[in-house]
């Protein structure tokens, strides 16, 4: 998984906004035999990639997620998260903070019920990267941090990130590849 995380950088089809990617580190269990449990004993699946048309590219910003604005995403409508518990975590290891986890639900209430789509798996993690900033913004960076990396209203915000890809990380954790605008 950490293979894929890092060639998703050099396979992303880039049309519009920057190749930078947030420099997140992959998430990793604390103890190793959470390592081997969560990670080497665990069946984890490949990364979404989320690619848009006019232009062809790999990412949705995140604000066009929010506001559902995805007339652009390809393959909106296909079942994300089939075969998996009720909810996953979603991860981010933002340089210069905490790590930080949210829980997202893996179904769609509305009838029929059934597993949530590519769509509304975007929107639900830019709720996710917006509650970080707003929760982070509030916060000082750690000592040695790198301030580029900064969140918030005169720093890093919603409108300045591309969400590229989700992945696997470990049992039952999805952690979202980022880019700036």
């Amino acid at each position: 998984h950490v293979v894929k995380w890092k060639a998703i950088r050099d396979q992303a089809i880039i049309a519009t906004g920057t190749t930078v990617y947030i420099p997140q580190s992959i998430y990793q269990p604390y103890t190793e035999a959470d390592r081997v449990r969560y990670i080497e004993k665990a069946d984890l699946k490949e990364p979404i990639i989320f690619k848009t048309a006019h232009p062809d590219q790999w990412g949705i910003g995140l604000d066009d997620a929010l506001k559902a604005k995805m007339k652009d995403l390809l393959d909106k409508d296909d079942s994300m998260f089939e075969d998996c518990g009720p909810s996953v975590s979603i991860r981010l290891q933002w340089p210069g903070y905490r790590a930080w986890t949210k829980q997202i639900p893996t179904m769609d209430f509305k009838s029929p019920k059934g597993p949530i789509t590519r769509a509304k798996l975007a929107k639900n993690i830019a709720n996710c990267v917006k509650r970080f900033i707003e929760e982070k913004e509030k916060e000082r960076m750690e000592m040695e941090a790198d301030r580029r990396w900064r969140v918030g209203t005169r720093h890093i915000r919603m409108e300045d990130l591309i969400l590229v890809s989700l992945h696997h990380i470990s049992k039952g954790s999805w952690q979202p590849q980022l880019r700036l605008r």
